[in-house]
């Protein structure tokens, strides 16, 4: 698999993501382990670039790319990714397309939580979250 990381987007991550972090392709709409918003509404259109000091065996789908960055996703994103994979960023976004057109326009780049969250903490994250969620 392979992206184009356009100028723009470059210069947007460039002081933001080190040469030695990971750096995830991960779905944000409920169904990846790292997605805190999202539900039915956003299935395979919501993405988010998420941000570790180590490797995620779940995320281990290398995805080449223009900028150096160490840049994977897991098995399950893959369908929702086409030929031509490109991340732009416009008007103050992150935009992931392909050659279908615009996957998401307001792509987000979060830090990977530090622990995993047990099920109580996930409910009072879903609970605080409340209408953000579909």
């Amino acid at each position: 698999m392979q992206i184009n990381i356009k100028p723009a987007a470059m210069e947007y991550l460039q002081d933001k993501v080190a040469k030695d972090q990971h750096l995830f392709l991960a779905l944000d709409d409920g169904s990846s382990k790292f997605s805190k918003l999202g539900g039915s509404c956003a299935i395979g259109n919501k993405f988010q670039l998420v941000r570790s000091a180590h490797a995620d065996s779940d995320y281990d789908v290398v995805i080449d790319n223009n900028a150096g960055l160490n840049l994977t996703t897991a098995m399950p994103e893959t369908m929702y990714l086409g030929h031509g994979l490109a991340l732009d960023h416009k008007l103050g976004a992150l935009v992931l397309s392909d050659d279908s057109g615009m996957l998401d326009g307001a792509v987000t780049l979060e830090d990977a939580p530090e622990a995993p969250q047990d099920d109580d903490a996930k409910r009072k994250e879903m609970e605080t979250l409340g209408g953000k969620i579909c």
